[in-house]
């Protein structure tokens, strides 16, 4: 997607910018582009909003004087991550009206929008698990977690794009890697370990297998679905084996299965179930040992603009 320019035809039309000006200001922030968009959705879960914010930092850094901008990677990614911490505070408001529960929207990475996923970090960091964990963060905590964990940033760099000093971004880093590191477990970068587990997750759903589903789940796991409002989907989270391996074989047993296509969402293997109601389910799994500890259902069609 290409910058918005807002009001810019007008703009240049009206001679206060430049048609040269509004090139290059495009140029240097489209040639980092594919990490201020990793950064943003990282930051905010949304690709939606992650766009939206490049889209605003265009317009600031169109207006700033790049000449006297040495780094241009970094002033930008000081802007990224300001705007995107705005968002973050600014949506624990809407939240709470939000029907359901809230999974991050999930985004195709075969090939990735982010850049390369070459370190595991970077592949990790994308995971549906790990940004549904970062969202008991506060912003000023998800932000520095994520630029020390997924883009290695030293703690006195971080400092100058958070105005902050390096001590203080060292004690969030900790506090969020307290708070989401009991159940940080729930996820593996182990890639062949989460494809068996999908494949043999989708044959036994499809089959209606449920011996193999109740040994594949494991005994604390959790289903989530997100339908937002827009379509019918559990409203709350569904704990315990039991009670989710139910819960699956209820929704196979309404006839809602038609298609199961494999693909690639969030660095993770995934799949995306279409029901005969033509509803688009994009599935992703947590795991762990072994088994499978997290189930996220996104059925909001909101957050899946490539399946419709």
């Amino acid at each position: 997607m290409e910058p918005d320019r807002g009001d810019l035809p007008q703009r240049v039309a009206d001679g206060r910018v430049s048609p040269v000006d509004a090139a290059e200001a495009a140029g240097a922030l489209d040639a980092h582009r594919p990490m201020l968009l990793g950064l943003a959705y990282r930051l905010l879960g949304s690709r939606h909003d992650a766009e939206d914010v490049l889209q605003e930092a265009y317009l600031r850094w169109l207006r700033v004087d790049r000449a006297e901008v040495s780094e241009p990677r970094r002033y930008l990614s000081r802007v990224v991550t300001h705007l995107s911490m705005d968002r973050l505070r600014a949506r624990q408001a809407t939240r709470e009206t939000y029907v359901g529960s809230w999974l991050p929207e999930p985004v195709p990475t075969a090939p990735s929008p982010f850049g390369p996923l070459e370190r595991a970090e970077l592949r990790d960091s994308l995971s549906t698990a790990l940004l549904h964990l970062l969202e008991r963060l506060t912003p000023p905590e998800r932000a520095v977690y994520v630029l020390h964990t997924a883009f290695e940033l030293p703690y006195a760099e971080i400092a100058e794009l958070l105005d902050r000093s390096a001590e203080d971004c060292r004690q969030l880093h900790h506090r969020a890697s307290v708070r989401i590191g009991r159940d940080k477990r729930r996820f593996t970068a182990d890639r062949a370990e989460q494809e068996r587990l999908l494949e043999a997750f989708i044959a036994a759903a499809t089959e209606g297998d449920l011996a193999t589903l109740t040994d594949l789940v494991a005994a604390d796991a959790t289903a989530w679905s997100d339908g937002g409002g827009r379509v019918r989907a559990a409203r709350n989270p569904i704990t315990g084996a039991d009670r989710v391996v139910r819960f699956l074989l209820g929704v196979r047993e309404k006839g809602w299965l038609l298609t199961v296509q494999r693909t690639e969402l969030n660095g993770q293997p995934a799949a995306v179930i279409t029901t005969a109601a033509g509803d688009a389910y994009a599935v992703t799994l947590g795991t762990a040992a072994g088994r499978i500890t997290d189930i996220y259902l996104v059925v909001n069609p909101d957050k899946l603009p490539w399946a419709s």
